[in-house]
């Protein structure tokens, strides 16, 4: 089975909110998941993102593979994190 991390559109129209999920590529884009890890607001000033990162490594240590975008924002949560400390 394909595992990938990307993105499930919810939200209503012209207001999206995104959940970063695990699922099967097979999957269709708001359909099954296997875990939800995330979230993504683009609406709000700035963008909200939360990853839970240790989870994120669990499935990419186990062969998972990320959308370009989710991938993305998990840097940007990773360079936050680290100009935190």
């Amino acid at each position: 089975m394909a595992v990938k991390v990307r993105l499930s559109r919810k939200g209503a129209k012209k207001r999206p909110f995104y959940r970063i999920v695990v699922t099967d590529v097979r999957s269709p884009r708001d359909g099954r998941f296997i875990e939800s890890i995330g979230h993504y607001d683009p609406k709000t000033d700035p963008a909200q993102v939360k990853i839970d990162l240790g989870r994120l490594d669990y499935w990419l240590e186990n062969g998972a593979k990320t959308s370009r975008t989710v991938a993305s924002l998990a840097r940007r949560v990773r360079e936050e994190a680290a100009a935190a400390k």
